[in-house]
C-alpha cells in the first residue's frame, strides 16, 4: 500500500506523535482510548461529536453486555459508574422455534456464572465511559472533529482536518463505526451482505414480571427478542422481514404492543409501550484484513454480525481487550504500529470472529429459508441442542467472555 493511495497531497506532521490515535467515540472508541491508556500509552481520541449525559427516560438502544466484557469494563473503571438501578441480569435464557416444542433453555447456575449477561441502555454505558475518560484526564481529546486526510509512511499516521492542526501517531485505530472513514480511506477491501431485515427496537411496561430472563422466537416473520429490563420493563428487538418491519413502524403504540404481545404468546401478559419504535437495517460484513502498518480495526469497523445472538459489542470489546493487551506486551518492540506486532491481535481475534459471523449467518439463513422441509430441520436442531447439557454449556461459554 503506497502512500498515495491514502492521501494524495502531502500532510504537515504535527509536533508530537502519540502511539495511539483511536478514531470514533461510540461505546468500543471509548473503551479503547481508555483500555490503551491504561496499558501506558499516549493516546489521542477523535470523535465527530461528545457522547450525550446519560439518559433519565429508558434508551431504546440497549446491549446485551458478557460477564467478561463487564468484568473488563469495571477494570477500566467505568462500570462502577452506571446507576445500580439501570442494570439488569439477565439469569437464564428460552429460545422458541417456529413449531411448538420444547425452548432451548440457558440457565447461569447450570453455567457455574452469577449471570449470563447485563442489559445495559447504550446512552448509560456511553456516558459511564465518557466520565471515567475525562476524570482520568489522561487522554487528549480531539472532539468535535472529523478528519480529512489520511497519510502513513514508515515511521508515522498523519491525520488532516479542516478545521484543526494534523494528529501524527505511531498507530490509527479505526473505532468509527460499520461506515468506517479510516477503512474505506485505508483501502481495506470486505465482504458484505445486506439481510432483507430491519432491527425494529422498543421498551414495554410488563403485566408479569419477566424473572430476569431473556427471551427469544425464531418466527417465519423473522427473530422477535424480550429482553428483561430493570422493574417491570422488557426491551424488544425485533429483527422482522422489511414489509413486517414497516408495518410495526407504522402502527400506534397500543396495536404495536399488542403485535408484541401476540408473538411472544403473551408470555409477559399485557404489554404497554412507553418509548416510540425505531428501526435500523441490518447487514453482514467482515473486513478481509484487519490491519494494516500503522492501522488496526476493531468493533463495527472491522465485522457486522446479526443482532440474533447479541454478540457485536461484545465482539468489539474483546477486540479492544486484545489489541491492548498485544500493545501492552510489545516489549523491546516500542513502536506500537509495526505490521508485526499488528498480525499478532489480527492472528488472536480470528477464530472468535469468524465463528460468530458463521453462527449468526448460518441462523439468520435457516430461519429465513422456505424451502420444503426447512421448518422441520431447524425445530429438531433446537430439540436437539436443549436435550444435551454438554452443546448448551459449549454454547453459553463462548457468550460469557
Amino acid at each position: 500500500m503506497s502512500t498515495s493511495e491514502i492521501a494524495s497531497t502531502p500532510v504537515t506532521t504535527s509536533s508530537a506523535c502519540r502511539d495511539v490515535a483511536v478514531v470514533g467515540a461510540g461505546l468500543v472508541g471509548l473503551a479503547a482510548a481508555l483500555a490503551f491508556s491504561e496499558a501506558g500509552l499516549d493516546v489521542v481520541l477523535i470523535g465527530a461529536e461528545s457522547p450525550p449525559p446519560a439518559p433519565e427516560s429508558l434508551d431504546s438502544r440497549i446491549y446485551a453486555v458478557s460477564p467478561g466484557s463487564a468484568d473488563w469494563l469495571a477494570g477500566l473503571g467505568a462500570w462502577d459508574r452506571m446507576p445500580a438501578d439501570r442494570l439488569q441480569a439477565v439469569h437464564a435464557m428460552e429460545i422458541f422455534g417456529d413449531r411448538p416444542g420444547a425452548p432451548l433453555c440457558f440457565d447461569a447456575l447450570e453455567t457455574g456464572v452469577a449471570e449470563l449477561a447485563w442489559i445495559v441502555e447504550s446512552g448509560t454505558l456511553s456516558a459511564a465511559l465518557w466520565a471515567r475518560l475525562q476524570a482520568l484526564g489522561r487522554v487528549d481529546v480531539r472532539i468535535p472533529a472529523r478528519p480529512t486526510s489520511l497519510h502513513i509512511d514508515e515511521r508515522d499516521a498523519r491525520l488532516g482536518f479542516d478545521d484543526g492542526a494534523p494528529v501524527t501517531a505511531r498507530l490509527v485505530v479505526a473505532a468509527d463505526g460499520a461506515r468506517s472513514w479510516v477503512r474505506q480511506v485505508a483501502g481495506f477491501s470486505t465482504r458484505s451482505r445486506a439481510y432483507p431485515q430491519r432491527a425494529v427496537v422498543a421498551n414495554f411496561r410488563c403485566a408479569r414480571q419477566h424473572g430476569a430472563v431473556a427471551r427469544q422466537w425464531f418466527r417465519e416473520d423473522g427473530i422477535l427478542a424480550l429482553l428483561p429490563l430493570p422493574g417491570d420493563h422488557v426491551s424488544i428487538v425485533w429483527s422482522a422481514t422489511e414489509s413486517v418491519a414497516e408495518e410495526l413502524m407504522a402502527l400506534p403504540l397500543p396495536e404495536l404492543a399488542a403485535r408484541v404481545e401476540a408473538a411472544s404468546h403473551g408470555a409477559l401478559g399485557a404489554l404497554e409501550c412507553v418509548t416510540p419504535p425505531a428501526a435500523f437495517p441490518l447487514r453482514a460484513l467482515t473486513a478481509d484484513r484487519s490491519v494494516m502498518p500503522r492501522l488496526a480495526l476493531v468493533g463495527d469497523a472491522a465485522h457486522n454480525v446479526h443482532p440474533l445472538a447479541g454478540q457485536g459489542v461484545n465482539l468489539g470489546f474483546r477486540d479492544v481487550r486484545e489489541l491492548a493487551a498485544v500493545l501492552a506486551a510489545r516489549g523491546a518492540q516500542r513502536d506500537c504500529g509495526v505490521l508485526p506486532l499488528l498480525r499478532r491481535y489480527e492472528r488472536a481475534r480470528g477464530e472468535d470472529v469468524r465463528s460468530m459471523i458463521a453462527v449468526t449467518d448460518t441462523l439468520q439463513r435457516l430461519f429465513s429459508s422456505r424451502l420444503p422441509g426447512a421448518n422441520r430441520f431447524r425445530n429438531i436442531g433446537l430439540q436437539l441442542t436443549a436435550r444435551l447439557p454438554i452443546i448448551r454449556r459449549a454454547l453459553a461459554q463462548h457468550a460469557l467472555t
